[in-house]
């Protein structure tokens, strides 16, 4: 990873790629702080153990449709991080429970430096990652967390960043 000009490495903020529409607004954010800080935007992606094993080869087949769907969506999002950021995206996909492979992976990865987080605004919670991120995980955590509210506009979060 390339240095600043003051030396220290560039920030990375890993956002964590889910189905939640909150996702993209954090996304939004992660990739304007990386624009603005010299920093660079990684995607995280868990592939989340299949109930059915019922069949050794069906399971191992919902495993691989699985990763195709995850790569074809990190995919599409490194798009936007580029047209974003200017930069190409880090990619994770790790197979796993998410916030387990989410809290490995930033315990193995000294170049991470914030995890953003999107929070539902809809519900009564802000989702289940961020409620675990900031309870009972927040205590494994080695880097600052940022939640960004879900409702944000894309004007909002380009004044903000």
């Amino acid at each position: 990873m390339s240095q600043l000009t003051d030396g220290s490495k560039p920030r990375v903020f890993l956002v964590v790629v889910d189905d939640s529409e909150e996702m993209m607004i954090a996304l939004r954010f992660a990739c304007r702080r990386a624009r603005h800080s010299g920093g660079h935007v990684a995607l995280f992606r868990a592939i989340e153990p299949q109930e059915f094993q019922h069949w050794m080869g069906v399971g191992e087949l919902m495993r691989e449709e699985a990763r195709e769907d995850a790569e074809e969506l990190l995919g599409q999002l490194s798009e936007r991080v580029v047209e974003i950021s200017g930069q190409i995206p880090i990619i994770y996909v790790r197979e796993g429970l998410v916030r387990d492979e989410l809290l490995n992976l930033i315990d193995e990865e000294p170049s991470i430096s914030v995890l953003v987080l999107g929070a539902n605004t809809q519900g009564e919670s802000p989702g289940p990652l961020v409620t675990y991120m900031t309870g009972k995980g927040a205590a494994r955590m080695r880097v600052p967390v940022t939640i960004v509210p879900g409702n944000l506009t894309d004007e909002q979060i380009d004044a903000v960043t």
